[in-house]
């Protein structure tokens, strides 16, 4: 993480806000990258530096918003087999029960996963393709994306940059704590969900496989 934010700290201004739009539209898009440890390391460069806050979080709004439309319009062109076909190459992240959990939120929120999703590490990745491939329709998609994406950007931005402007002196102590908040919060949020899936998974193969029985008798 130290290694992320001193290389980091060697970039201009224009390539800190490319990277970080870059790296958060490319994982919005469907492939795991970082994208919330480059959005916290941009942010902890602005306090004191010539890096703009409103510029690192305009950066990763657009990269939310574009990445994720690219990532419906992939779902919504290779549809559900395509997801199933990246979750066999790519199990940790997409296997089955990750899909079915992701399947279950966007049953119980609709189209508002795709806004929740952005503050949740699996359904961060997710949600674009999964609302292309359920053919949720592009507008209400849009709207809940971006306004998803303007909240998530925006705000981890500012409460990173309001308490690092509070604390300068003690910056480089709390860089290394919110960069670790933020990883330690994606590993467990990602594990807790894991957990969560593969048990709702076992639970509807254990039902799948009464049906056969109960219809018999």
């Amino acid at each position: 993480m130290h290694f992320i934010e001193e290389w980091m700290g060697t970039l201009s201004p224009v390539w800190i806000y490319l990277l970080v739009g870059g790296v958060i539209g490319v994982e919005s898009m469907g492939i795991p990258l970082p994208g919330e440890v480059a959005l916290v390391t941009a942010s902890l460069l602005s306090v004191g530096t010539k890096i703009s806050p409103w510029l690192v979080a305009g950066s990763a709004s657009a990269g939310a918003i574009i990445g994720d439309s690219i990532g419906y319009l992939i779902g919504r062109r290779g549809g559900r087999r395509l997801l199933e076909r990246f979750g066999r190459r790519f199990p940790k992240h997409f296997g089955p029960a990750h899909l079915a959990k992701a399947e279950r939120a966007f049953q119980r929120w609709g189209v508002w996963a795709v806004f929740f999703g952005r503050f949740i590490a699996l359904l961060r990745i997710l949600a674009g393709p999964l609302a292309g491939a359920l053919h949720v329709p592009y507008g209400r998609f849009l709207a809940a994306n971006a306004l998803g994406g303007l909240t998530w950007a925006f705000g981890t931005v500012f409460a990173i940059y309001s308490v690092g402007r509070v604390a300068e002196k003690w910056l480089k102590d709390f860089s290394w704590i919110a960069l670790a908040a933020a990883v330690v919060a994606g590993l467990i949020t990602t594990f807790y969900l894991r957990r969560k899936a593969a048990a709702e998974a076992k639970a509807l193969r254990e039902a799948a496989d009464k049906e056969p029985a109960t219809a018999h008798d």
